[in-house]
């Protein structure tokens, strides 16, 4: 009897070649021929899952996306019961930074996929896709935390989540870059929470454990554990999904 083959399953083991590619020399300098070879797979046997290059690509920023909602939403699952609107936030935000090798990973390949998609529409869209929701997932825990007393009720909103965004994107960006490492992206993150709830609380537990605000910039042991996404992203996919980055 002929054995079945999962078609999902190895077009997502492609994919995952194709971002080990791209985690070290970006999505164009990756060609069908390389993914073929870092698959273990023939090139004719590549182009029996996909007919292109570019559809390669627009699948495997889809998966990249999902795994990283995924590993948003367990950490959400992972808090206590009834976690406050800042634990929520803190978890996904820190989940969107590169605080291990394989977030770090996920986090390059989100770059790889931000230059490209700049110049690619259907890229493009799909990486923008889950902006909107995750935007506003986050006002929606700041409203919650505003009804709760525990953030000024100017601070609960849609621009407000969008800062949150764009200053994880830097740090992210930074720690890629080695201008910072990871415990001190954790630990700005951890420092703004605290000034944007009035409080010097560190946020809920997890990679890197209660921020230390007065750790300088050289203080950036590895965490002892903790994911983050993708990404990118760019590529992000609803709620939990667009907390994911590549």
């Amino acid at each position: 009897m002929p054995k079945k083959v999962d078609h999902e399953a190895r077009r997502q083991e492609i994919s995952e070649a194709l971002w080990r590619l791209a985690s070290t020399r970006g999505l164009d300098g990756a060609s069908l021929r390389d993914v073929a070879a870092e698959a273990g797979i023939s090139l004719g046997r590549l182009q029996h899952y996909f007919r292109s290059k570019d559809e390669m690509l627009l699948f495997a920023l889809q998966h990249i996306n999902r795994l990283a909602g995924e590993r948003i939403r367990a950490r959400i699952e992972a808090l206590p019961e009834e976690p406050t609107p800042r634990e929520v936030l803190r978890a996904c935000l820190s989940g969107l930074l590169p605080l291990d090798e394989k977030s770090r990973v996920g986090v390059l390949v989100g770059a790889a996929y931000f230059a490209r998609a700049v110049y690619d529409e259907p890229l493009r869209s799909e990486a923008k896709n889950g902006i909107p929701q995750l935007r506003a997932l986050f006002a929606d825990q700041l409203r919650r935390a505003a009804e709760r007393g525990e953030l000024p009720p100017e601070r609960a909103t849609e621009d407000e989540a969008m800062l949150l965004i764009s200053m994880v994107d830097g740090l992210s960006t930074y720690v890629l870059l080695d201008v910072h490492g990871p415990r001190t992206a954790l630990r700005l993150l951890d420092l703004h929470l605290a000034q944007l709830f009035g409080t010097e609380e560190a946020g809920g537990g997890d990679a890197g454990g209660p921020a230390s605000y007065g750790a300088g910039a050289g203080a950036d042991a590895a965490p002892a554990s903790g994911e983050g996404a993708a990404a990118p992203s760019r590529p992000g996919e609803g709620s939990a999904k667009a907390a994911g980055r590549a």
